[in-house]
């Protein structure tokens, strides 16, 4: 309940002084980024700013992770602008009260989906599909950013390709004052990213658009220009908020509100996991889960619209030096104070400017190395990637789910094919393992198969279309011997499976014989009923002579004529014991 009691005896003079350090930087740096992320949240710019306050230190202090900084990311307001604007006009009181509910309906589905032990739920979004979605919300971000680069009127909300398409047919229309002073800005942003990378990029690339603006409406006047600012910032608390709990709004969010849930958790546990790499702290999920759950649920009533975990400030606050979660404690009181200083500054920062200084959030949110890695080494993987990327850019809220559909398919319908291979018992003296059957003789009255994977309900009508398999390819073959050392779980269905061939081998005069079965899967073969048509008698342990049982069984009249001989038993006497004359 109170997960900050296992830190607190960490916490001294040198703890202190480095996370008062660190929470200084963090606090500089969510500063420019707190306001771009609500202007991509279609929030007032203030509003993430509060995100970044109450919501931080209640993560950090009920959270697992020692380092993770929660507060807006690009991600989650991206997904927040798309899933809202078409529902109310962004930036309006009506606009905010449903994202305030969206806040609050996302931290109560994390604290539950926490204190229901799921945070292994995150497991199943793959690394791939984070990847795509990233990627086709960083183009969202830029398309979103057009008209403030360029001047020209697009309706806000309006889809990536109606962007496009309003680009190009409003080309003439550009407004070189207002493009000029977003080039430069970009440009600022990638030179001080470049050549002075410990300096903070965005605050850089801010003052010189800002500055620029003012001189250009100095010059040629703001009439003609026609150059927008964000406006002054509020520069006080973040004040009381109360989420819309009428039935007509939550039945609205409802569903935007889980897509932001387990967008928001994988990106917070992979972010947490990810430092603990170079921390050496263990994780856990679930703990994470509320820690998210409770930020968002109290930020829902702190003017906060809907937070998670942070890369860039996470990253930062690691490398800075934080010892313990007070840093973020620090970064958000720090960041309160910085905002009554500056607030009143941001009435000079340029509408242009801040879309430049998205553009290149657009562009470093794109993670080239590892795209180009998937599509080189993984088609299947590939295929998800552009689904995900494709269908984020046409449906946001969708295209995640999209993703995670199709790579869950694909990984059933991979599991759904068990490794069956033929194998034939290896010839060196003592050995108790078997080698590929490729390019060795056969026994032609015994089939043996090594099976690796799940024989579950998807799994049956394959590896039953294997086994009948043999049949047609040696009729002679009517047992089999199933290696099954590699075979990790069977359920009722493949259970059932196994006992139909085994009752359909007898039919044939033949059995069905297992080697190297963990006694897990006997006990659930048992239960199940299985065992009564299979046979106790039919399963060998692990280094057991199960040659000589199996071979007595076999046709002595099929074994006279064999050419094969792949069991010593088979120089020395024919199954009915009759001794080899040749």
């Amino acid at each position: 309940m109170f997960p900050f009691m296992q830190w607190k005896h960490l916490v001294d003079k040198q703890s202190t002084r480095a996370d008062l350090i660190a929470g200084l930087t963090g606090a500089m740096i969510v500063l420019p980024q707190g306001v771009a992320f609500a202007t991509i949240a279609g929030m007032p710019p203030e509003y993430g700013l509060y995100a970044a306050m109450v919501p931080a230190i209640i993560a950090a202090l009920f959270g697992s992770s020692w380092h993770l900084v929660s507060g807006p990311t690009t991600a989650i307001s991206i997904a927040v602008f798309a899933a809202m604007s078409p529902l109310a006009d962004p930036g309006s009181p009506e606009f905010i009260r449903m994202v305030l509910t969206l806040t609050f309906l996302v931290g109560l589905f994390q604290l539950i989906l926490g204190l229901a032990r799921m945070g292994v739920l995150v497991n199943f979004i793959s690394h791939t599909v984070v990847i795509g979605f990233t990627a086709g919300a960083a183009v969202l971000i830029a398309a979103s950013q057009v008209k403030h680069f360029f001047g020209i009127a697009i309706e806000r909300g309006a889809h990536f390709h109606v962007v496009i398409e309003q680009l190009v047919l409003q080309l003439g229309d550009v407004n070189l004052y207002v493009t000029f002073i977003g080039v430069v800005t970009l440009l600022s942003g990638i030179l001080t990213k470049r050549f002075w990378p410990k300096m903070p990029y965005m605050i850089v690339a801010m003052v010189v658009g800002s500055v620029l603006a003012w001189l250009v409406n100095l010059e040629f006047g703001v009439d003609a220009t026609q150059i927008k600012t964000v406006g002054a910032l509020p520069s006080h608390l973040p004040p009381l908020s109360l989420p819309d709990f009428s039935y007509d709004t939550i039945r609205q969010v409802l569903f935007p509100a889980l897509v932001v849930t387990m967008l928001a958790l994988t990106e917070a546990v992979s972010i947490s996991r990810a430092i603990a790499v170079k921390s050496e702290q263990r994780i856990d999920g679930n703990q994470e889960f509320i820690g998210q759950g409770l930020s968002n649920l109290f930020g829902s009533f702190f003017s906060s619209y809907a937070s998670c975990g942070s890369f860039n400030r996470s990253g930062v606050n690691y490398a800075a030096g934080a010892r313990t979660p007070l840093a973020t404690v620090y970064a958000s009181i720090f960041l309160l104070l910085i905002l009554l200083l500056v607030a009143p500054l941001a009435a000079f920062l340029p509408t242009a400017a801040m879309a430049g200084i998205l553009f290149l959030v657009a562009w470093g949110l794109i993670d080239f190395h590892h795209i180009s890695s998937i599509m080189k080494t993984s088609r299947s993987e590939t295929v998800i990637l552009w689904v995900t990327l494709v269908g984020t850019l046409i449906d946001l809220e969708k295209g995640i789910f999209f993703g995670i559909l199709l790579s869950l398919a694909i990984y059933l319908y991979r599991v759904s094919k068990p490794g069956m291979r033929p194998v034939v018992p290896a010839k060196e003296e003592g050995a108790y393992h078997f080698v590929g059957a490729e390019d060795h003789a056969q026994c032609p009255q015994l089939s043996i198969m090594r099976i690796n994977g799940a024989l579950f309900f998807g799994a049956v009508d394959n590896v039953r279309d294997r086994l009948h398999q043999i049949d047609e390819e040696n009729p002679q073959q009517k047992s089999v011997l199933l290696t099954v050392r590699g075979l990790t779980f069977v359920d009722v269905a493949g259970a059932e499976m196994l006992a139909q061939e085994a009752r359909r081998r007898k039919k044939m005069g033949g059995k069905v014989y297992f080697y190297s079965c963990k006694e897990a899967t006997k006990d659930f073969l048992r239960k199940s009923g299985a065992m009564k048509d299979i046979g106790e008698e039919n399963f060998f342990p692990v280094m057991s002579n199960w040659v000589k049982p199996i071979y007595a069984t076999l046709d002595p009249e099929v074994c006279r004529n064999c050419k094969a001989r792949i069991f010593a038993e088979c120089h020395i006497a024919l199954p009915n014991g009759e001794a080899r004359k040749n």
